[in-house]
């Protein structure tokens, strides 16, 4: 099993983005996500400066891939587009419709992003049809729905194994509102929020996580201490945070080479988790539900 390390989904600043991805190249991950995936507002890395990351991590050894925007909403958010779908050297993820029909257009292998809501195994299929070499599950997939996807010979599954969950996006953007901005005149709030804006319910509990136009779980995603009922994965997904991600790595790194328990896991991680963890989702519960490593 092979680990990625998905697209970074908050805004950070241009030093902190380039210093994350110059640490990321010695990191033990196999694949690397670059990539704005998240808001087309948010611009101080430009394609131009994505693929010089591309080429770096490439020449240290990792597959790249770019990943593409889940909401297109202007004709400049699809001039952008076509230049990532025609960059010519690196794997795209697609995270639209338009994305997959622009590779599968081309004839170009692409990834299916988990915002493509792949639900049941005739569109998988069709998916496979169409060029897709590797798909992400939907957030929310249990392992029971999983273990019933019926994946198409030649294609490989990705599944988001740590990090909060990405559950919806909107053409509105709930980081400004919350600063009572207009979304065109955000002022870019989400830099000071290099983890997200976090929502608690009035019990005080970790409820959302506000991230610009995406909305997160308020508490960690984590299967860590579940490796062995991954079946049927070929990668895991780790979301990037802004501190001691080389930590999470090496801790999954050592789970897969079984170097690790994974009943220890969860304490290993304690320490460097942004928040609460969870694990509702796979097991078929509520998302926020966590159940540990001793509960099957």
């Amino acid at each position: 099993m092979r680990l990625s390390l998905g697209p970074l989904l908050y805004y950070w600043s241009r030093e902190d983005t380039l210093d994350f991805y110059a640490a990321a190249a010695d990191w033990p991950v196999d694949i690397v996500h670059l990539g704005e995936a998240v808001c087309s507002r948010r611009h101080l890395l430009r394609l131009p400066d994505w693929l010089d990351l591309a080429a770096r991590l490439a020449d240290a050894g990792k597959e790249v891939v770019l990943s593409t925007l889940p909401l297109i909403e202007s004709e400049s958010d699809l001039k952008a587009l076509r230049k990532v779908a025609g960059n010519g050297r690196y794997r795209v993820e697609a995270n639209d419709y338009g994305a997959v029909r622009l590779l599968a257009a081309a004839g170009a292998p692409f990834v299916a992003g988990p915002t493509l809501n792949v639900y049941n195994p005739d569109t998988l299929a069709l998916f496979r049809q169409m060029g897709a070499v590797r798909w992400v599950p939907p957030v929310e997939m249990g392992r029971d729905a999983l273990a019933r996807m019926s994946v198409p010979p030649g294609m490989q599954t990705e599944l988001f194994a740590y990090g909060r969950l990405p559950l919806a996006y909107s053409a509105r953007c709930f980081t400004a509102r919350h600063y009572n901005l207009q979304k065109d005149d955000c002022q870019f709030k989400c830099l000071d929020h290099p983890d997200g804006l976090n929502l608690r319910s009035r019990e005080g509990e970790d409820f959302l996580t506000l991230n610009g136009i995406q909305t997160q779980s308020g508490k960690v995603h984590s299967l860590a201490h579940r490796l062995g009922e991954l079946t049927g994965v070929d990668v895991l997904r780790l979301s990037p945070q802004s501190r001691h991600m080389g930590r999470v790595v090496e801790v999954f790194r050592a789970l897969l080479d079984g170097d690790a328990d994974p009943a220890v896991a969860p304490s290993q991680l304690d320490r460097v988790i942004p928040g609460t963890p969870c694990d509702g989702y796979w097991l078929g519960e509520a998302g926020m539900a966590y159940q540990g490593p001793n509960h099957h």
